[in-house]
Formats: structure tokens, C-alpha cells, sequence
């Protein structure tokens, strides 16, 4: 071991110092593999434009263009506004209502026979009053006997049966001569008559009659 005299000259011992080796340079660390992420799918958005402001008459004029054309009606079935409605024989069609009976009604050019349910007009109603009841709409509209009228009803009684028919044969007119509606609507014959008798109620003794109630 070396020693060195201070300036006191006491001995220091003096260590030999070796160069200092170079330090290595680190190796770089491998990089762990990483995840693969999952691809997100971005869809692509158009951007839509505005379309320009159209005016009303152009909007329903686009509309009327891509309204669905209707469907052709059939000609035997549907008659165009204002036309006779007839079947291949010349007839017109039409059902009544009243209370509870249903009257079907056919109409031709004829001589002014009437025959309801195979009988004759005045044997099946015996009343002058339904038989008035039933000419109404020929009488006021002036085509009393010129029309034949065949008439199947059922249902009700013969008060009902009676408006049931007149309801029939009004609008069995209109199909065949459009031009009588006005008159026959003034007069009420093609409103359906829609009073019918109230139901019976649980308690009562009729629709509404109670028993009668005693004081003691």
C-alpha cells in the first residue's frame, strides 16, 4: 500500500485507484406483444341536404303523383255517381229496415204489380194503413204503375214489416232513376227508422215498469 506524506507530515495511505471499466449499454427489453383491439365498424352517414322549400301547389302536386292509383271497380257491381244501378235483368236492388224485419226489394218497368212473399200486395197486408204505407213513394212521386215490385220480408210484425218495405222500395227507386232522390229524401222515406223496443231489465217488470210499492 502507498502512502503519501501531508503537508503535516503525518502518512495518508492512498488507495490505488483503477480506471473505472465502461459501462455496457442496456439491451433494449423486448416489447411485449400487445391485444389486438377489436375493430370498431364505423358506418358511413350521409349527410343529408335540405331540400328546398316547395310551395303548396307543388306538395300536392307530388302527392296526387305517388298516391296509389285505385283499384278498377267492377262495372256489374259499382255504378258511377248519378247512373241506374241494374243486374242483367233490368232490375234494381235494395233492402229495407224497420224495427226488426228486413225487406229485400226488387224493381222493374212493368204494369204496377206488387207481390210480397209470393202473395199479392193486398192479401198479404190487409190494412189500408200499411198499404197506404207502402205506396208512399210511388204516389209522391207520381210512378204509381209503372214500376213491377217484387218483395221478399220477414221479421217483426206487420207495422214493421210495412216501414220495412217502404224503406226497401225508396231506395230501390233511387238505383233505378237517380233523379228521385231529392224528392223521396225531403219526404224521410230513406232515413232508417232507428226506434225499436228497450229491453227488459232484471227487477222490473218491462223495460221500466217497477212493481207497484206500498207503503204498509
Amino acid at each position: 500500500m502507498a502512502t503519501k506524506n501531508t503537508e503535516n507530515g503525518a502518512p495518508e495511505d492512498v488507495k490505488a485507484k483503477k480506471p473505472a471499466a465502461p459501462k455496457k449499454a442496456a439491451a433494449p427489453k423486448a416489447a411485449a406483444p400487445k391485444a389486438a383491439k377489436p375493430e370498431l365498424q364505423v358506418e358511413k352517414v350521409e349527410r343529408r341536404t335540405k331540400s328546398p322549400v316547395k310551395s303548396l301547389d307543388n306538395l300536392k302536386n307530388d302527392v296526387a303523383d305517388s298516391a296509389p292509383s285505385p283499384l278498377k271497380a267492377d262495372a256489374k257491381t259499382i255504378a258511377e255517381p248519378g247512373q241506374p244501378k241494374l243486374d242483367k235483368l233490368g232490375r234494381a236492388y235494395a233492402t229495407g229496415r224497420r224495427k226488426t224485419s228486413t225487406a229485400r226489394v226488387w224493381l222493374k218497368r212493368g204494369k204496377g204489380a206488387i207481390t210480397v212473399n209470393g202473395k199479392a200486395f193486398a192479401e198479404y197486408f190487409v190494412r189500408p194503413t200499411h198499404q197506404m204505407i207502402i205506396k208512399q213513394p210511388l204516389v209522391n212521386t207520381k210512378r204509381d204503375g209503372e214500376f213491377d215490385v217484387m218483395i221478399t220480408v220477414a221479421g217483426g210484425g206487420p207495422t214493421g214489416q210495412a216501414g220495412a218495405v217502404r224503406h226497401g222500395l225508396s231506395r230501390a227507386m233511387i238505383n233505378f232513376e237517380p233523379t228521385l232522390r231529392p224528392e223521396l229524401k225531403a219526404e224521410g222515406f230513406l232515413t232508417r227508422d232507428s226506434r225499436e223496443v228497450e229491453r227488459k231489465k232484471p227487477g222490473l217488470r218491462k223495460a221500466r215498469r217497477r212493481k207497484q210499492w206500498k207503503k204498509r
